[in-house]
């Protein structure tokens, strides 16, 4: 009996800090990253190798958001390249008192959101949030993304890219901050990550 005492007690606590440790980060009232993320022609048309796909560059790309939602991924096709969504939204879209009209989720690579009554016009909602695939360029990348909470403030940089699995597969970024649907998410080779909590 004692010793499963002790074993509840242990789970017990690392429940509680496992909450503690993801818990969303609070904002204020208020736009806390006022600027669009930003795409330029890509530096080079660079296509290389990685984990068993070919990934090549389409556009350069430096974003600065805040996070609204976090989904990771072990066991779709696409793990092994993007384990890690991230929804992100600026603009109005990080403003905490936009953002509490809204229920916001991601499953199966998409990022949903629902309100009662829209808070600002839809067309705006589209344009300034986005469900973003991560691929790390490196072990200190990816490990910044496991430690990313819901409401950090988190700025990357990078390219959005295509990648073609060796089954000929293609995954292909959206290049446009206006669309929604399949088709819509961006997919980002991620050379800097960097979380400003």
């Amino acid at each position: 009996m004692r010793n499963v005492l002790l074993v509840l007690t242990l789970l017990g606590c690392w429940g509680a800090w496992q909450h503690y440790r993801t818990r969303p980060i609070p904002h204020s009232p208020g736009t806390v990253v006022a600027t669009a993320p930003s795409q330029t022609s890509a530096r080079d048309d660079a296509t290389f190798p990685y984990k068993g796909h070919t990934l090549t560059r389409l556009q350069d790309f430096d974003i600065r958001a805040r996070v609204l939602s976090r989904a990771d991924y072990s066991l779709d096709r696409g793990a092994t390249l993007a384990p890690v969504d991230l929804a992100l939204g600026w603009g109005r879209m990080s403003d905490s008192a936009v953002l509490a009209a809204f229920e916001i989720w991601q499953t199966n690579r998409y990022f949903f959101w629902k309100a009662e009554r829209l808070p600002i016009p839809q067309d705006e909602i589209i344009a300034s949030s986005s469900n973003m695939h991560l691929i790390p360029a490196d072990a200190e990348v990816a490990r910044r993304l496991r430690e990313t909470r819901v409401g950090d403030i988190v700025h990357f940089s990078g390219s959005l890219v295509e990648a073609r699995g060796s089954d000929g597969h293609v995954w292909r970024s959206s290049l446009s901050r206006t669309d929604s649907g399949d088709g819509a998410c961006e997919l980002v080779y991620v050379e800097q990550f960097i979380i400003q909590r």
